[in-house]
């Protein structure tokens, strides 16, 4: 407390006694797989498709990544962070060939970037006329990197001699080596441009379950998400695509995923989006999901069929497995209706067509096991048609109740760090049951609680009876907080039955 010493008019700042809790972010995924390009086992955080592209490259035929993340924003996904994996070998040097000026127009020089690695693939090399043509068949040599002129070599000759294009520019470039790949005599070169390419990671002749999982002291694979408090979903598209090379088994599927659900559970403020493999129908995916990989948790969901997409990188319509476009699709739902709506009923934007197409009957049979179908329906699009998780405790068995959960933890965690080192009394327990019960109010109004008041809907309790003398000893304040959340309209039953009309009821 201030001391007066002297009369006056004093102005004083006093707390409120309650402190606002801002709701946490709920739609941050995380991408583990396979890219052209990009820092291996490093976290980086994408905001958009065109910063993804200049990270980690365009589409590549055989991985899934690119598609999932493309996917992911495509369906209203927003920031998240991609994690490549799979260093094989030593990196390729991207490479060209420049023809011979014959009417063959057979290979004259074999062109190789200097660097290692997918940078040389924005290599292109430009034959032209020299400004000092001779009869020596002298040609002028242009390099570029990015479109931008980044070396001329003017004039230079396919002959022998000081002006020989190997011997110069082997001396001279910074960015390319030349080598000739013909025994014969060259007189001329042939005009025109070629673009380098093939640059890139050599492809990893096998994968492990430990390449994905990673760990967390060398920031490596799902372990090195552990720093990353933002993330609230993760998905691993390549897993699938790496089965389907023969570079991991499914015992390896298996111990990846159950990974990937021991890192959300150890982190609990995340969930796992699981890709089923290709190609099973509906009697297989539950012989799968029950006897197979028979996983049970709260943090993790499953989605099947496969999607089509199309992919740039053949021109042509190819499976892919669905998470990435259902993480984008949680995100679109957090935005538009909240956190607590179950992500389900909603369009897959980009799916051309699904998989398999099943019937009601094999639909009853999946449902009960926690396997989230997409259905084609006609008129309406390509749609999620499930929202479960694959928790056996009924009280977990809905992916917006476990996600609702999440983010009201983590919003009362990050929203009372100022409660640490105050005075342990009941001044602080009022201060406490303001602060929460505040928050939560917000939240039933939102629609995120059940309950027609606030009294239905949660009860935050901390007083004496739960700070008992030998809890504060212990240097503890414990409150209680019980919430009703809402749940989905996962069965709806109109009851209709024949009644008999009369007179007096079309008098009423």
């Amino acid at each position: 407390m201030p001391t007066y010493l002297s009369p006056g008019v004093y102005v004083e700042e006093v707390d409120s006694g309650s402190r606002p809790i801002e709701g946490v972010g709920t739609a941050v995924a995380a991408f583990v797989g396979l890219a052209e390009r990009g820092p291996f086992n490093t976290p980086t955080l994408v905001t958009n498709w065109s910063q993804y592209t200049q990270n980690f490259g365009e589409f590549v035929e055989g991985t899934y990544l690119s598609h999932s993340v493309y996917g992911y924003f495509q369906n209203g996904g927003g920031a998240c962070y991609v994690v490549r994996i799979g260093a094989g070998g030593p990196e390729r040097q991207a490479a060209a060939e420049l023809s011979s000026g014959a009417d063959n127009g057979i290979g004259a020089y074999k062109i190789q970037a200097i660097e290692a690695g997918a940078e040389g693939n924005d290599l292109t090399i430009e034959i032209s006329d020299s400004a000092e043509a001779g009869e020596d068949g002298s040609f002028r040599l242009v390099v570029k990197q990015n479109g931008s002129v980044s070396e001329t070599f003017d004039p230079v000759s396919p002959k022998r001699g000081k002006n020989n294009v190997v011997t110069v520019v082997n001396a001279q470039s910074q960015l390319i080596r030349l080598e000739e790949t013909t025994k014969t005599a060259i007189d001329a070169v042939a005009r025109g441009s070629v673009s380098l390419a093939g640059g890139g990671s050599a492809a990893p002749e096998r994968l492990t379950p430990g390449d994905y999982l990673g760990d967390s002291a060398q920031r490596s694979g799902l372990g090195g998400l552990e720093a990353i408090d933002e993330v609230t979903m993760v998905c691993v598209p390549d897993l699938m695509s790496a089965y389907e090379k023969g570079l991991i088994d499914l015992e390896g599927v298996k111990a990846a995923q159950l990974g990937m659900i021991s890192h959300c559970e150890l982190m609990g403020d995340r969930m796992a989006i699981l890709d089923p493999p290709p190609g099973l129908n509906a009697q297989a995916i539950k012989t799968w999901r029950v006897d197979t990989a028979g996983y049970d948790s709260k943090y993790a969901a499953l989605y099947w069929p496969w999607v089509k997409v199309f992919d740039p990188a053949t021109g042509t319509n190819v499976m892919t497995p669905p998470a990435g476009h259902v993480a984008g699709i949680w995100g679109r739902n957090d935005d538009t209706r909240g956190v607590h709506k179950a992500p389900a009923n909603e369009v897959i934007r980009g799916a051309i067509d699904i998989e398999l197409n099943i019937t009601k009957s094999e639909h009853d049979l999946l449902n009960p096991v926690g396997v989230n179908v997409i259905r084609a329906f006609p008129g309406r699009g390509i749609r999620i048609w499930g929202a479960r998780t694959l928790s056996s405790d009924p009280a977990w068995r809905y992916i917006n109740v476990r996600r609702l959960f999440n983010y009201l933890e983590e919003s009362v965690l990050s929203g009372t760090d100022w409660v640490v080192f105050e005075p342990n009394d009941g001044d602080l327990w009022g201060k406490i049951r303001r602060t929460i019960s505040g928050f939560l109010v917000n939240e039933w109004r939102k629609g995120a609680l059940f309950g027609s008041s606030p009294a239905e809907a949660f009860y935050v309790k901390c007083d004496g009876e739960t700070n008992p003398a030998e809890g504060i000893d212990a240097g503890q304040v414990v409150c209680e907080i019980g919430i009703a959340p809402v749940k989905p309209a996962e069965f709806v039953i109109f009851r209709m039955s024949q009644f008999s009309g009369g007179t007096s009821l079309v008098a009423e």
